[in-house]
């Protein structure tokens, strides 16, 4: 029987593949792998299991910065905490490694990081995140990557779906609120006070 080749070029390979490694990578070996494979995003999955997505196009990005420098502007304004692109990668409690497009941690928690553990793959859960879907990335999987989020003990999420124009918010304890093709976006507790104007991302949906 003839066999099938396999592609061994990441290019080459139809995104997002997900690979089942025999022995889960270490933060260091994760890392390391992330930084030869750029521009390709990686997360790990708490079974151990790296997921490889594809780099998004020019209106995705945007999008995602956009969404990131304005978390960031108003983080350094306030002081009150720590916000984050999404090139970091977050070791959650239940063993995932997973990069936010925006995110955001308190002061304290911050402070109470090591040196070390402040230059590795930061290992605590962010207390709010925003996740902006881009045309590649399946509505059902954001969601339930939301709800990963959820579990792990984010206090707020926001799921920000450019081609729907929709905005879905997420909180411990209450159903979903989805706002529909909003102009802004108010943050309550951790981050109150934190407006995202999001007119500009419906531009091109």
């Amino acid at each position: 029987m003839e066999q099938t080749a396999i592609p061994l070029r990441l290019e080459e390979l139809p995104m997002p593949v997900t690979l089942r490694l025999a022995v889960p990578l270490s933060d260091e070996q994760l890392m390391e792998l992330s930084a030869r494979n750029k521009p390709y995003r990686i997360e790990q999955n708490k079974e151990g299991e790296i997921t490889l997505m594809t780099p998004i196009g020019g209106i995705g990005a945007e999008n995602e910065g956009i969404v990131s420098a304005e978390l960031i502007v108003w983080t350094r304004s306030t002081r009150r905490g720590k916000s984050f692109s999404p090139s970091v990668g977050f070791r959650l409690p239940d063993g995932s490694c997973l990069s936010p497009d925006a995110s955001w941690i308190s002061i304290e928690r911050w402070n109470a990081l090591t040196r070390l553990q402040r230059k590795r793959l930061l290992p605590i859960c962010p207390e709010f995140v925003i996740e902006v879907r881009s045309e590649s990335d399946r509505r059902s999987v954001m969601e339930a990557k939301m709800l990963q989020w959820m579990a792990n003990g984010v206090k707020l999420a926001w799921l920000i779906d450019p081609t729907e124009a929709t905005v879905t918010l997420y909180k411990p304890g209450e159903p979903e609120v989805t706002l529909d093709r909003p102009n802004s976006v108010e943050a309550c507790e951790p981050v109150a006070g934190f407006v995202l104007a999001t007119t500009e991302l419906w531009m091109e949906s």
